[in-house]
């Protein structure tokens, strides 16, 4: 799931309508939709007027180029926005913390990205199964404690003794 939450973030973020900032307005509210975003945006409807505006005007961007993508990315991208909308907003912030970071990757990084998928998405499933449990035993439990300030190298003071009192 985790895989496939990675590649609709990619996804809504990639899009021309997220790379292009425009200015702010108001946003429709659901009911303000024509018929058709509606029926393209439907997986959304529940939740269309708690969405922040940036992010209508990232999904009306999605609509609108909707009618003229191939049936098979129409098929594609009701899957990614049905399993968007099924997201908690915990899980969408931790799936847009991951498309920063892979943003941050060196480009050579990135351009395998693709190929790398393809050949995750190749694999038997009981392989990705195997894959994602090795992975969540690999990453260290997050620390839940704040860190322990460290002295700096030049101070040779002793914490536990107070300091000589000035004179």
């Amino acid at each position: 799931m985790a895989k496939a939450l990675l590649a609709l973030a990619l996804w809504l973020c990639i899009s021309p309508s997220v790379l292009a900032d425009t200015p702010s307005k108001k946003t429709p509210a659901w009911g303000e939709l024509s018929s058709e975003q509606q029926q393209i945006l439907a997986p959304l409807a529940a939740e269309w007027d708690k969405l922040e505006p940036a992010r209508k005007r990232n999904w009306l961007g999605i609509a609108k180029r909707y009618p003229k993508m191939k049936p098979d990315q129409q098929v594609r991208a009701q899957r990614r926005m049905q399993a968007w909308a099924s997201l908690t907003p915990k899980e969408r912030e931790a799936a847009r913390e991951r498309y920063k970071k892979m943003e941050k990757l060196p480009p050579d990084k990135k351009r395998r990205l693709p190929q790398k998928w393809e050949e995750y998405n190749r694999l038997p499933e009981g392989e990705k199964q195997k894959l994602g449990a090795s992975q969540r035993k690999a990453r260290p439990p997050k620390a839940v404690s704040s860190p322990k300030p460290t002295p700096s190298p030049d101070a040779n003071t002793n914490p536990a003794t107070p300091a000589p009192a000035a004179r």
